[in-house]
């Protein structure tokens, strides 16, 4: 693990591999861990740089003094950025994937690519018809749940009102102890992580800007609040393109990364810079008579 100061705090971040870099950005109450699947099916032709945002595995919980911002939050993406050598692809999952939404705002000239996995912009439900309202009103009472749980100490039945939110109703029931345990210490940050959310005030037209080849993608067993995020934003960057996977829910890239890597693979793969790994890798796999190629 190697790790740097941002504002302060020690970030930490686990890197691996050589060839062009690739952020990972992990989801809520998660930590850069959650990326070992991918990470081995791509390190052999990629830097992969995963850090671990504030709060979770072991970088620093948030050392301001006023509520933790998704800007706050990016500002550690830039400074993981500062130790790439040129244009670098980012990849964000959930919450991961909010953060590389405002990095990508702030660092558009640094991206070769961007891949957002059903991002929890929640702030984009604000401003639209009583149909988003509606999904932010849900979102909000999630949100809610979970900070009044902190307040009240009930760090068990919040964490388990946000697994069960996120991975069907029941999924908190099946939860091995220790893993209970080790969730519901990290609910605090979770709380932060809605607020920080919830409170962005950039407007969707805003991410006009980030035109990078952009892949969203999304799971058909999703909850409704990130499907219809998902379809906001590739309507609204320029060069997005939109994959809905068949038997995916929110949380596949850790529970079934099966479902979701080869997307993930395929596009960096595809817009990877020619003449690097990834690129003599495509160009070999076009090559080989049984195989099946990279996606456009």
């Amino acid at each position: 693990m190697t790790t740097l100061d941002v504002a302060g705090a020690t970030l930490a971040y686990r890197e691996c591999g050589n060839g062009e870099p690739v952020i990972l950005l992990h989801s809520s109450a998660s930590s850069n861990r959650q990326w070992r699947s991918l990470c081995e099916q791509i390190g052999d032709r990629y830097r992969i740089v995963a850090p671990d945002l504030y709060g979770y595995g072991e970088t620093d919980p948030w050392p301001g003094t006023g509520p933790l911002t998704l800007a706050d939050e990016a500002a550690l993406v830039a400074a993981v950025m500062t130790r790439c050598a040129g244009p670098v692809h980012l990849v964000g999952h959930s919450y991961g994937g909010a953060v590389a939404l405002r990095a990508a705002l702030e660092n558009s000239d640094r991206l070769r690519s961007l891949t957002l996995i059903e991002p929890v912009a929640f702030h984009l439900l604000k401003s639209h018809g009583p149909a988003e309202r509606a999904l932010y009103s849900e979102v909000r009472t999630i949100a809610d749940t979970v900070s009044q749980a902190v307040v009240d100490g009930d760090f068990v039945g919040g964490m388990g009102r946000f697994v069960d939110y996120w991975n069907g109703e029941g999924a908190w029931s099946q939860t091995k102890p220790e893993a209970r345990f080790a969730l519901s210490r990290r609910l605090g940050k979770v709380a932060l992580d809605f607020r920080s959310t919830t409170a962005e005030e950039t407007g969707i037209g805003a991410y006009a800007a980030i035109e990078c080849p952009t892949l969203v993608l999304r799971g058909d067993q999703s909850p409704p609040t990130t499907r219809h995020i998902a379809a906001l934003l590739a309507a609204t960057l320029p060069n997005a393109r939109l994959e809905t996977i068949s038997g995916a829910g929110h949380m596949a890239p850790v529970t079934r990364p099966d479902l979701i890597n080869d997307h993930v693979v395929d596009f960096l793969d595809h817009h990877a810079k020619p003449n690097c790994p990834a690129a003599a890798f495509v160009d070999s796999q076009l090559r080989t008579p049984h195989s099946n190629g990279a996606s456009s």
